[in-house]
């Protein structure tokens, strides 16, 4: 744990008082608000602590931490949440010092989602710049000497690799007892390493091209940087990151593998269709920007389908054009549905998740708060709107 008091989590399970359709048939729900401001309260310890550590550097460096709270201070917690469910589910007691690892897991989203920023030229994150366009605005507004642009890159970068090694402080200070950071610790490495090599594998798909492949070729290229860039560490890596922590057997880490993959995958599915098709209000996200950026997505990859049509060409030589307009993107859209791609991906989204929810009924050593837990947050991944 770090320097703060210790906290214990909360009891996220309550009465269904506020019962919505994603978490209805659990009985009760996850109390996800109460999570999140425990996770917060990590968050912001840790970001005060390394503020004192970076003191000695003077004012000038404080953007950089500050573009680290900004984007510290919203998301859904997921990953966090499966991390803290694989240690309790299992038996495990020191819930303050998991606390702090679910965070970690945070900290290292926000790592990735920094650095895919740079790499996707988002220009929004939840409704904000992107830290790359804000630290691009800094030098524009203060008139300082050089490429904005470069200044910007350069930032954004720096910022998540900040996020890169405060996440291992975190892991490494967490308080749980060393037999059980041992047995975490390899996932957690694990995390790291295949996240990386899947942001560069999602790069290299988007500039070596998809037109000598049919279409079960593109799909399945697009759903192995799924399972690399997003699948793992979104739900299988934290889950088997706190379960292992708390001892998990063999048997059932490969049950929570397999529920892991599919249901990351179904998470990125859902995503996908949110990149094309979300409502900015909820997403934080221009409609379309997937489009904009020419994202390898699966959704793209069963819109092109397997004949050629006038809905398919537009999407081959469109696609990944950030100019363009509105009305280019409803177009885009209307072929996207035309070709029946979301159809198709919502049905591959249902696969998933019976697919998780059966690997999930085969783990015996989950307690029954874990179990419903683990159940309650297939809807949670997949049922969203943002």
């Amino acid at each position: 744990m770090s320097t703060h008091e210790p906290r214990t989590s909360p009891d996220v399970f309550r009465p269904a008082a506020h019962e919505t359709a994603e978490s209805r048939g659990h009985g009760d729900v996850l109390d996800l608000d109460a999570f999140r401001a425990l996770i917060q309260a990590e968050l912001d310890d840790e970001i005060t602590r390394q503020r004192g550590v970076l003191a000695p550097l003077g004012s000038d460096v404080v953007p950089l931490v500050d573009a680290v709270a900004d984007l510290l201070a919203g998301g859904k917690r997921l990953r966090a949440a499966f991390c803290e469910w694989g240690y309790r589910g299992f038996g495990g007691t020191h819930t303050d010092g998991i606390a702090t690892v679910a965070a970690a897991m945070e900290m290292f989203q926000a790592a990735a989602l920094l650095h895919d920023d740079v790499m996707d030229d988002s220009r929004t994150r939840r409704g904000r710049p992107t830290a790359h366009v804000a630290f691009a605005d800094e030098h524009v507004t203060r008139g300082w000497a050089g490429p904005p642009e470069r200044y910007g890159l350069a930032g954004a970068v720096l910022a998540g690799n900040l996020c890169l090694v405060w996440c291992d402080e975190m892991f490494a200070r967490a308080g749980l007892p060393d037999d059980e950071l041992v047995r975490a610790r390899v996932v957690f490495d694990e995390m790291r390493s295949h996240l990386m090599a899947g942001q560069f594998l999602d790069m290299h798909v988007a500039v070596t091209g998809w037109t000598d492949l049919d279409e079960a070729a593109r799909v399945a290229r697009s759903r192995s940087v799924v399972r690399y860039k997003s699948a793992q560490y979104s739900v299988a890596h934290p889950l088997l990151i706190g379960a292992g922590a708390a001892g998990v057997s063999d048997a059932d880490a490969s049950h929570l593998r397999e529920y892991g993959l599919a249901l990351g995958e179904a998470f990125q599915f859902r995503d996908d269709v949110l990149g094309v098709f979300g409502d900015p209000a909820a997403t934080g996200k221009p409609a379309g920007d997937d489009l904009r950026e020419g994202k390898r997505t699966v959704l793209l990859a069963l819109a092109l389908g397997a004949e050629d049509s006038p809905g398919a060409r537009l999407l081959r030589e469109r696609v990944g054009d950030p100019d363009l307009t509105e009305d280019e993107i409803a177009s885009m859209r209307q072929a996207i549905l035309d070709a029946g791609a979301v159809e198709r991906l919502e049905r591959l989204i249902d696969a998933g998740t019976a697919t998780a929810r059966d690997h999930l009924a085969q783990v015996t050593g989950l307690t029954s708060e874990g179990r419903a837990a683990l159940s309650a947050l297939v809807d949670l991944a997949t049922r969203r709107d943002a």
